[in-house]
């Protein structure tokens, strides 16, 4: 039995009982409730019936502080016309044609008419101009420029020919393990086969990410024969420094490796990486944990190599490379094209000679 339920049999009674005493004084008494209570609930109950048993809010809504039907739609008119103006430059544009609007105020009215992004805001411009056909504004125009600006870097893709034509590399936090500390995780990955290593250090400094690529990375590589030809980092401080004296790029150096930096506050522009730190947190980091209490890195780094094991050769994948096979088969399948490259440039190479001797 519902509460609402259970006020409507109180009253009930309480009515029964003044009706079989025949004494409201009496009744009120039992039912410890004043007789003016009594009169409404058998007024109530005359009128309407069991409905007006029904417990009705006394709330009022508070209308006093809403802005006026005719400010509320030049606000929402507003927006349409500068899609790209926040609340508060809204605001301050109104108060300059002496309509006073807070911030909050233009923001609540955005939130009742579904404008409060700006992604919001541009899509009903879109629609309106469909529907009615509009001619766009300048302001119009730039603020679409701005939202199709987006929407292509927000698809870009690495552009990747073969394998080791393009490695990623990355930082992951994975955490604190007691009696061992804070622990970082080295991530390298092929990006056209999705290949992928991973190393545990105590610190993240220029040093731990250049072990992991001559530890894990060029080995396999050079196994392959394939050369790394260029690598994708962030910016950080264990990647990027003074070429003479930043450990990491004197290795990236002597190696002949290309280094390639990702744009400045655009952490998707090494999707790969990020995607891959997502997986391994949910399928290897969040399961080993509840299972096993780890008391070194060395314990960690086996099971995690055991994963990267799995997760090359027999994890598939449904990437725009790999469509349902694993990272390694992808990786042996792409060996042909390293071959043909190779062909290539000795190709050219002769052919340069040729020139050169004539």
């Amino acid at each position: 039995m519902t509460t609402q339920e259970k006020l409507i049999k109180n009253k009930l009674t309480l009515l029964e009982l003044a009706d079989f005493l025949q004494n409201v004084s009496k009744a009120c008494q039992i039912g410890k409730c004043s007789r003016q209570h009594f009169y409404d609930v058998r007024q109530a109950y005359e009128e309407n019936g069991i409905e007006g048993l029904r417990e009705k809010s006394r709330r009022k809504p508070c209308l006093g502080n809403r802005v006026a039907p005719e400010v509320e739609e030049t606000v929402v008119q507003m927006a349409i016309e500068y899609p790209a103006y926040g609340q508060y430059r809204v605001s301050n544009e109104l108060k300059k044609k002496g309509i006073l609007v807070s911030a909050g105020g233009v923001r609540s009215i955005w939130k009742r008419h579904g404008l409060e992004v700006f992604k919001k805001r541009l899509k009903v411009l879109e629609e309106k101009a469909a529907k009615e056909g509009i001619v766009y504004t300048e302001e119009q125009l730039r603020a679409l420029e701005v939202l199709k600006k987006e929407r292509e870097e927000s698809h870009e893709e690495i552009e990747t020919e073969h394998p080791g034509y393009l490695l990623a590399q990355d930082t992951f936090y994975v955490g604190y393990l007691k009696g061992v500390g804070r622990i970082y995780q080295q991530t390298a990955m092929d990006t056209y086969s999705s290949v992928a290593f991973a190393k545990l250090y105590p610190t993240k400094v220029p040093v731990t990410a250049a072990d992991t690529l001559n530890d894990r990375v060029l080995p396999f590589f050079e196994e392959q024969d394939v050369d790394v030809l260029r690598v994708l980092t962030d910016r950080g401080t264990e990647f990027c420094g003074v070429i003479e004296r930043h450990a990491y790029e004197i290795f990236l150096e002597y190696h002949e490796i290309e280094h390639t930096k990702t744009r400045p506050r655009r952490p998707q522009s090494n999707g790969i990486c990020e995607s891959f730190h997502k997986t391994i947190l949910n399928e290897f980091y969040r399961v080993a944990f509840r299972k096993k209490i780890y008391g070194s890195l060395e314990e960690l780094q086996m099971d995690l190599d055991e994963w990267i094991t799995w997760y090359n050769n027999e994890r598939t994948h449904q990437g725009k490379r790999c469509l349902g096979r694993t990272p390694m088969a992808t990786f042996l399948d792409g060996l042909e094209l390293v071959k043909q490259k190779n062909l290539d440039n000795q190709y050219v190479g002769v052919v340069d000679a040729c020139q050169q001797k004539c």
